[in-house]
């Protein structure tokens, strides 16, 4: 007997995968391709070798003998397996060598072995196709690990040389990783590890902390989206990992948990059954949409539970800070030299993105030419221009001014104006909280003031940081620079600078530097054009590295020595902004 004494976080999962088995248990008829229509038979199929997973999984984790449920979804693969109808198609169908040779393992495990079984798949091994025939990486480690558990012998090569060909293994970008990313890397550590059952000969190269970072950063986005299936395997990852001190996989557990229904079942994403195959049968389609995301909770819990899986200290989160200095001292002389091309309306944003920029690595005078340049054509302007700028993008001109010692008649009356009628109103516009908070930073109204009129707007624009990095993947796929940045921005603004969805989103938005310091690929061939969209793009991008940088260096600050606000009045539209 398993003399561990459980916690009461262990009593609770456990009670996970009580009621996950018994819920698969009592719809053990429909994993059974006999039962199903002809259109669902390989999808039974699937469901069979899956379910029989799960109980040659729980015979390798747990002494104890079968409870009763288990036994009941054994008893239920054993049937299957025992028709001639059923092992002989090994023999006929090779490609799908992995559909049967999977439920001949469980039965091996759990001390059920088949020999005329067995024998079929080792034809088939030995056929010159089945093992042979193109596999992307891991699905190579699953048939590897497939044939380890049969206990079958092969010439291939072995399970730790295919690593290094793996998307786990070649340091993914969190930000772009589809569905489909992510199931390949759950299921190169799941086979990798032997479920946790063994620690791998790893690449040169290869950093466990990185790793373990990028399985949480996965879990923020995937959590997000309430995707319980991929919660639960980047779950089963980090136990198989030995990582039991984790922040990321708590809130898995306690997510896991919610969305658990009384009955056991938990519900998978959109999508995760064709929908021919969700159609007609009520019960069906209840059992269908349900059982695999209810399989991995189980194979979460049970992992938690195991007593031979892998246990060690948590690995030392790697030292990744980027470089953000140079990418931006390049963009503030391009959006500098580019702005004063271009009229006021659209120029004035970029050289007070410019200023903001200069200020944070130290550096005002790389904006000076762009800031002289306005403020002499703008001495005698109207309080209408300035008005039409908004206020975060003149505040952070003005501060840039001040900071340089440059006069700018005009600006200083109308700054003067608008403090005067702002001591007259109780609340702002959300959108003006930044702005007034700037107007403070330049000792036009008390900072006290500026956070009596923005406490409600404050209020109205907080945002869960998980919530905003969700964003980010559906930005990048559409190519979104200015909203990558706007996203980079809040999650900074957030304490999440040195978070690992906000670096590697700050690593996309840097692969997009020219070497003249402008950001973005418009793919499009007219000048004029390309450099609307580029001015556009860099004054964004821009002010989301210098954010990032200061809050790197100053988490609790936007503000060099002296630096304001960064101005979020988005700039005009342009293409693919």
């Amino acid at each position: 007997m398993n003399t561990t004494q459980p916690g009461s976080g262990s009593i609770r999962r456990r009670a996970v995968e009580t009621r996950a088995v018994a819920w698969l248990a009592a719809r053990r008829s429909l994993i059974d391709p006999d039962n199903a229509a002809p259109d669902g038979v390989l999808f039974a199929r699937k469901a069979l070798i899956e379910t029989a997973f799960l109980v040659g999984l729980r015979a390798r984790l747990d002494p104890d003998p079968l409870d009763e449920d288990y036994a009941a979804l054994l008893d239920q693969v054993q049937t299957v397996t025992a028709r001639p109808s059923y092992r002989e198609l090994v023999a006929r169908d090779e490609a799908g060598l992995l559909l049967y040779a999977g439920t001949y393992a469980a039965l091996r495990l759990c001390g059920r072995d088949d020999p005329r079984f067995r024998l079929a798949i080792e034809q088939a091994v030995a056929g010159g196709y089945a093992t042979v025939f193109e596999r992307i990486p891991y699905r190579q480690l699953d048939l590897l690990h497939t044939l380890q558990l049969c206990g079958i012998e092969h010439t291939l090569p072995a399970l730790d040389d295919v690593l290094p060909f793996t998307l786990l293994c070649n340091s993914p970008n969190v930000i772009k990783l589809t569905d489909g990313d992510i199931y390949a890397i759950t299921h190169t550590i799941f086979y990798a590890t032997d479920f946790g059952l063994r620690v791998p000969r790893w690449p040169r190269g290869f950093d466990p902390g990185d790793t373990v970072e990028l399985l949480e950063a996965l879990l923020v986005l995937t959590r997000s989206r309430a995707n319980a299936d991929l919660v639960g395997e980047l779950l089963c990852c980090l136990l198989c990992l030995g990582v039991r001190d984790s922040g990321e996989a708590d809130l898995a557990w306690h997510f896991l948990a919610s969305v658990q229904e009384a009955d056991g079942r938990v519900n998978g994403p959109p999508g995760i059954v064709h929908p021919q195959l969700a159609e007609g049968d009520n019960e069906y389609q209840h059992w269908a949409t349900g059982y695999h995301t209810t399989i991995v909770a189980a194979l979460a819990a049970l992992l938690d539970r195991g007593s031979t899986t892998v246990r060690g200290p948590r690995p030392a989160a790697p030292e990744a800070r980027l470089d953000l200095e140079q990418p931006i001292r390049r963009a503030v002389v391009w959006l500098g030299d580019t702005s004063v091309r271009h009229s006021p309306d659209r120029g004035l944003h970029a050289a007070a993105a410019a200023a903001y920029a200069a200020t944070a690595v130290g550096e005002p005078d790389l904006a000076r030419p762009a800031l002289q340049h306005f403020a002499e054509l703008l001495a005698d302007a109207d309080p209408d221009v300035w008005q039409e700028s908004g206020m975060e993008t003149v505040g952070e001109f003005a501060a840039g001014l001040r900071t340089l010692g440059i006069a700018c008649a005009s600006l200083d009356a109308f700054l003067t104006s608008t403090a005067t009628v702002l001591g007259q109103l109780e609340t702002v516009p959300p959108q003006a909280a930044r702005g007034i908070h700037c107007l403070a930073d330049l000792g036009l109204i008390p900072h006290r003031r500026a956070a009596a009129l923005t406490a409600e707007a404050a209020f109205a624009r907080q945002t869960a940081p998980e919530a905003v990095a969700a964003r980010l993947p559906d930005a990048w796929r559409q190519y979104h620079l200015g909203q990558v940045a706007g996203i980079i921005r809040e999650l900074a603004r957030a304490g999440w600078a040195e978070h690992r969805v906000t670096r590697d989103a700050l690593a996309f938005l840097l692969a997009q530097q020219s070497t003249g310091g402008a950001f973005g690929h418009p793919a499009h061939d007219a000048p004029e054009t390309r450099e609307r969209a580029r001015l556009s793009w860099t004054q964004s991008v821009l002010t989301a590295l210098a954010t990032a940088h200061l809050r790197s260096v100053a988490p609790h600050s936007d503000r060099g020595a002296p630096a304001p606000t960064v101005p979020s009045r988005p700039p005009r539209p342009c293409l693919g902004c």
